[in-house]
């Protein structure tokens, strides 16, 4: 990949908004859920980056998509952010550590492979052993420590990850919005279904959320939604797959430091192991293809020439 001088800077300040803002967007939640019920606090979230991003396109002169479209980018909408980020809202409200989440959803591109399998995308050799030992991660990660004794947190984020990693596959093969039209719908869509979910199971303010909580939620929507979807789909643009999806490699460890660093997470022996064994993973089927390209195949008639 060659980058041109005048694209470097974009390209760093993107690399660093997946890196650093995502990694420690499982930090902020960790935060938020302390004053927030979960359902609650991850609807104020997308709805206000929603409606943040569709006032600023709309007021740049963009026109709402189309009917089909906007109702695409709603679905995925809910399956990646609803569903995938709400349920990890959840497990952290539910005591599950920040770090440990992340690992977790560091799995997402193994899934991903797996549904693209089912929409016909070829999956190569090596790429299945990738799976084989994210899968053999993800059962060190439950063998002991934290998510021993909290199947239900780690149920809610396999759950979560399963879903976003089918969202992005099936976002890929339909018709969504152009640009960012596409993420503030999908924000939107996700707020409303995880408002609609925290009235339908009770959920309350006893109090006022802490200043700490009003905080996670702006930095949340600000910086982890919209300044990092934009660098996301910056680099799906200028760049090579396998450096815009790096990030699903970094985030862990982003947030195991800030976890342990901060918030007093502690990982035990058998968690470390697990993380190097996921972040292994991930790093082979990601970069495996690019590492390893696939021998060409000599036809009879090239042997000729």
């Amino acid at each position: 990949m060659r980058v041109r001088s005048g694209q470097l800077l974009p390209l760093v300040a993107a690399l660093f908004a997946l890196y650093i803002i995502w990694g420690s967007t499982y930090f902020a939640i960790a935060v938020g859920v302390k004053s927030w019920p979960p359902f609650m606090m991850a609807g104020v979230r997308f709805m206000a980056a929603g409606i943040l991003l569709m006032a600023v396109l709309l007021l740049r002169g963009h026109k709402l998509p189309a009917l089909r479209p906007m109702l695409n980018a709603a679905l995925v909408g809910v399956l990646l952010l609803a569903v995938g980020n709400g349920f990890v809202t959840v497990a952290e409200h539910q005591h599950v550590p920040s770090g440990i989440a992340a690992v977790m959803v560091a799995t997402v591109p193994l899934f991903t492979l797996c549904f693209s399998r089912l929409f016909g995308i070829q999956t190569r050799k090596l790429e299945w052993l990738g799976i084989a030992i994210g899968l053999g991660g993800i059962v060190l990660l439950n063998s002991g420590g934290n998510l021993s004794g909290n199947p239900w947190g780690a149920m809610l984020i396999l759950i979560g990850s399963i879903s976003w990693a089918f969202g992005s596959v099936y976002g890929s093969r339909i018709e969504l919005p152009t640009g960012l039209m596409a993420g503030a719908v999908e924000m939107l869509a996700a707020g409303i279904v995880l408002l609609a979910a925290s009235a339908l199971t009770g959920e309350h303010l006893a109090s006022l959320p802490t200043p700490a909580g009003f905080a996670a939620v702006a930095y949340l929507s600000i910086f982890g939604s919209i300044i990092a979807i934009s660098a996301y789909m910056y680099l799906i643009r200028n760049v090579a797959p396998a450096v815009a999806t790096s990030y699903a490699y970094v985030n862990p460890v982003v947030a195991v430091l800030l976890g342990t660093g901060f918030a007093g997470e502690s990982l035990s022996p058998i968690e470390w192991l697990a993380l190097g064994v996921i972040i292994f993973a991930v790093v082979l089927v990601t970069l495996g293809k690019y590492l390893l390209p696939p021998k060409p195949v000599v036809t009879v008639c090239e042997v000729e020439k």
